[in-house]
């Protein structure tokens, strides 16, 4: 507010001060103290640096340290999170995960993408479809024996419900078989070494395998 007249000052704090406002619009962080003067919701600290990443998009400022002008706290007002969630999270599948604060940044960063460049859930069926059902390609794994990434196809099926490993790209077996019921996958880009880093979690007799891969991309 650094530097504001007293009129928007006022009618900043007034916006800012909406229970829809209370908390980050795509973390759900109590008490956020920034806002994308062009998305118009209210972020906090962590958010706004991934923002930051798609300045074409949103512009971040400070509520506390940053000068705003007339027509941007009317923007605001005209907005906030619950007018710019009805737009931009209009339509997220029953299934998506929408990750909070203290989920990982590749996490969070993949959910705002997600919501405000790739626009995925402004429309029905504008998510990024499988295939026939199939979802296939190359995942850099961490070999069991000596920790080396190679790349290793991988293909995921909805009709037969399982995620299936090849140790080379025209094999037509795969290496494994994993049914989706018994899958767990978490980010683990500190583990792994890499910011998109994935670790995939499954029983196989009665005991618990893992599978560390990666993708240059987060998509």
């Amino acid at each position: 507010m650094a530097g504001g007249n007293e009129r928007s000052i006022k009618a900043l704090k007034e916006v800012w001060r909406r229970a829809e406002n209370s908390f980050c619009a795509d973390c759900g962080k109590p008490d956020p103290d920034w806002a994308s003067s062009t998305l118009g919701v209210f972020i906090c600290l962590s958010c706004s640096g991934i923002h930051r990443n798609i300045p074409s998009i949103s512009k971040v400022k400070s509520l506390k340290m940053d000068h705003w002008d007339d027509a941007q706290v009317q923007f605001l007002a005209n907005h906030g999170n619950a007018v710019t969630k009805a737009t931009y999270e209009a339509h997220i599948p029953i299934y998506y995960y929408q990750p909070n604060y203290s989920d990982c940044q590749v996490l969070r960063e993949q959910w705002i993408r997600a919501k405000y460049e790739r626009k995925e859930f402004t429309e029905l069926g504008k998510q990024l479809p499988y295939h026939d059902g199939v979802k296939e390609g190359i995942l850099w794994k961490r070999g069991r024996d000596n920790g080396q990434f190679l790349p290793r196809k991988f293909l995921l099926s909805e009709r037969e419900g399982c995620l299936k490993y090849f140790t080379k790209q025209d094999a037509k077996e795969p290496k494994i078989n994993i049914k989706i019921d018994v899958i767990n996958a978490t980010f683990q880009p500190v583990k792994i070494g890499n910011p998109n880093g994935l670790q995939i979690t499954y029983l196989k007799d009665n005991k618990t395998r893992n599978i560390f891969v990666y993708h240059e991309s987060g998509k």
